[in-house]
């Protein structure tokens, strides 16, 4: 037998699950208007509105961050037919916030700043030390493809070797996801934010060396 074939080559996978500790939101305002000067000026207004309530609610300015702003013309082609309706002026910044527990409340300030020009466009949570988390579930790969590997050796009457060749691959854990457009008149109950729990998986492909 040659050293090839005295091998054994396993997989072993790992996860660890912890509560999110981070929020991170895409929000913004949105404004149609009869030109570029009165649309810009209207979501500026907005905009700056709802910066503010951000950081009256304890979200710090390095971590507000813009991510889109676009000025456009806005038809309607009803009737086989062209006509300028406005011109629509976004501006959307991302948000970032570490106390899940006010999630609701901050949301909710945002959007009664922004009033009806106002939008979320998608909300994700996340782990702040998420190498902390993915060296646990990196121990917890490697104890599964040994214990893999172990089995195998006996049961075909050889002994555990060395590992001789490690890949790691660590597949997207609890992702962004979306949430439905939220417009409000007013904040008098707070929006439910649920951060739920988010699993971190890594996943070993391991050789060893066998012996007899």
């Amino acid at each position: 037998m040659d050293d090839q074939t005295r091998e054994v080559s396993v997989t072993g996978t790992g996860e660890v699950t912890a509560p999110p500790d981070t929020v991170t939101v895409d929000l913004g305002v949105s404004v149609i208007d009869n030109t570029v000067a009165s649309a810009s000026e209207a979501a500026a207004d907005a905009a700056h509105a709802l910066i503010a309530a951000l950081v009256d609610r304890g979200v710090d300015r390095s971590d507000i961050t813009t991510v889109d702003y676009s000025i456009a013309p806005e038809y309607d082609w009803s009737d086989n037919q062209r006509r300028l309706l406005g011109f629509r002026v976004n501006n959307t910044v991302k948000a970032e916030f570490r106390d899940l527990t006010r999630s609701g409340e901050v949301l909710d300030a945002a959007v009664v700043a922004g009033g009806d020009a106002a939008h979320i466009n998608n909300l994700h949570f996340s782990i702040a030390d998420e190498a902390t988390t993915r060296a646990s579930a990196r121990d917890a790969a490697w104890s599964d493809a040994v214990a893999k590997a172990e089995q195998l050796a006996g049961l075909s009457g050889q002994t555990l070797g060395k590992a001789v060749s490690i890949v790691e691959t660590v597949p997207g854990h609890r992702g962004p996801f979306p949430i439905a457009r939220l417009r409000m008149e007013t904040a008098d109950v707070s929006t439910p934010v649920e951060g739920g729990s988010t699993t971190v998986t890594v996943t070993l492909e391991v050789r060893f060396r066998l012996a007899d």
